[in-house]
């Protein structure tokens, strides 16, 4: 058995470099790479390998005739030059190359020429696609590949304002596999990411998301994507006019979706299940920390799989639990609560007004818009409750959080029925939101009047719950109270399921 040499070292190639050395060991096998971090990882596997560029002649010129050449960088532009060195320098080698994520014809016809076989990613994907399982999941993994292929980058995958936890982990783990496939790309959100636990997600698994600020920081980007929301301009900073490549949402849409590439699954609990299927379906390895931010993106959507839960939701957790760090999950749950957030609670429990089994309660100003789905979810604990309502005011906007656990209602509905011509409404059956612009307060100095005026919308969005909770499902409130239009303008329509 002849040496047999490995020039690049990406994804595809590690499981290659696996099975040769479990089966025909390590004595005849050497990896050259230029990343010195896979080059000690293979060493402490007791692999030989050697850390230097494989597209300079060098890095190869003292090694004597290998029987087997193996060119498996990640990059297309990588191991085309690296295998016109190896043909160079080894004339008479099988060479295998692997033809990269995003190959031109011009690629293809040169690896055709310089290799004796080539591995073409596309195809071998495919293969793998019906391996797995075949299905309407399997042919959305070949298309997202083709739209992945024919797009330029550098990509921007972008989440809702002040994204969730599932948002965060679909956006983290979509440019995993945009990046897999040789596409520049980069998770991106509007707002801010205020409530703890979500906080403490992103900063204990270091992940990397770019906070946009404006419309002018989306000129470095050539494409775009959205995650676990579906339209541009709604419930995000782009315009609503830019061009989508691609869409990935479990959310039922409240409108046209655009976007070359849409997948849509209304039946599933998470966004990141649906991203988690990709990157098995793709035999893709599963980073620690995209794996435990796709577990903990589901397990909040579904309430650790009591809420809107599917078949789906339990295979992807089941897939990602032997990859994610369940310490890091356990910090993640149980981070320190701020002192606003517990006043905000306190002000819910105090202000609110049961009727029956409903709960509703304003907290005023608001600071801290994270901190209402957690005064919601309070109320929801107390005793004789089973549906909560909690709203606050910041700048010119009043933010509204549900929570129901009642089976005869539907709180998406029951909020777009209340709301949704004074504002954006929407979400799931257990869990929704709203937002309202209060175009008043802006026109407002003395805060007296300030106080007045916020005194009657909290009347107005108090009683408008209550009467679309007591209205059948699906029938719009009868008695709409014009008097009170003149409080709000439209604010557009609301792309997420917790809050709008």
């Amino acid at each position: 058995m002849g040496l047999q040499l490995v020039l690049g070292c990406g994804s595809v190639c590690r499981g290659i470099i696996e099975e040769l050395a479990e089966r025909d060991g390590t004595d005849r096998l050497l990896v050259v790479t230029a990343d010195e971090s896979i080059v000690e990882t293979l060493r402490d596997a007791s692999i030989p390998a050697r850390a230097a560029d494989p597209t300079d002649p060098s890095a190869i010129a003292s090694i004597e005739d290998p029987e087997t050449v193996f060119v498996g960088a990640d990059r297309t532009d990588v191991n085309r030059v690296a295998l016109r060195r190896a043909r160079e320098r080894f004339p008479e080698s099988s060479i295998v190359a692997y033809l990269g994520g995003n190959p031109t014809p011009a690629d293809r016809t040169e690896f055709g020429d310089l290799a004796d076989h080539v591995v073409d990613a596309e195809s071998a994907i495919a293969d793998r696609v019906a391996d797995v399982s075949l299905g309407p999941g399997a042919e959305s993994a070949i298309e997202l590949r083709h739209q992945l292929q024919s797009i330029d980058g550098p990509l921007a995958v972008v989440t809702h304002d002040n994204p969730d936890p599932d948002a965060i982990a679909s956006a983290v783990a979509l440019v995993d596999i945009a990046q897999w496939h040789g596409l520049e790309a980069e998770a991106c959100y509007f707002g801010e990411i205020s409530h703890q636990e979500n906080r403490a997600m992103v900063n204990l698994l270091d992940l990397p998301l770019r906070n946009l600020e404006d419309q002018a920081s989306l000129e470095e980007f050539s494409s775009f994507a959205l995650v676990d929301h579906s339209r541009p301009g709604v419930n995000d900073g782009l315009p609503e006019t830019l061009h989508v490549d691609i869409v990935v949402d479990h959310h039922p849409p409240r409108g046209p979706v655009p976007g070359t590439f849409v997948e849509l699954r209304e039946h599933v609990g998470a966004t990141s299940t649906i991203l988690t299927e990709f990157l098995h379906r793709y035999d893709l390895e599963f980073g620690t920390a995209t794996a435990t931010a796709l577990l903990y993106g589901i397990r909040v959507d579904t309430s650790d799989f009591t809420r809107e839960v599917s078949p789906a939701d339990f295979r992807a957790a089941s897939i990602l639990w032997g990859h994610a760090d369940v310490s890091l999950l356990e910090q993640i749950e149980q981070p320190t609560i701020e002192g606003e957030t517990l006043e905000t609670i306190a002000r819910a429990i105090k202000n609110r007004d049961q009727r029956d089994s409903v709960a509703v309660a304003s907290v005023g100003r608001l600071s801290n818009r994270d901190a209402l789905p957690q005064a919601a979810d309070q109320l929801l604990a107390m005793e004789g409750v089973d549906t909560t309502l909690v709203f606050g005011f910041r700048d010119e906007m009043a933010y509204l959080s549900a929570r129901s656990r009642a089976d005869d209602v539907d709180l998406g509905e029951t909020l777009r029925d209340a709301f949704e011509r004074i504002g954006s409404a929407g979400g799931h059956a257990d869990m929704a939101g709203a937002q309202l612009e209060v175009g008043i307060l802006g026109d407002v100095d003395d805060d007296e009047e300030v106080d007045s005026i916020v005194s009657v919308v909290e009347e107005v969005i108090t009683n408008r719950f209550f009467e679309a909770i007591e209205t059948r499902p699906g029938v719009p409130v009868g008695a709409y109270d014009r008097t009170s239009e003149w409080l709000f303008t439209d604010a557009g329509e609301r792309g997420d399921g917790e809050s709008a």
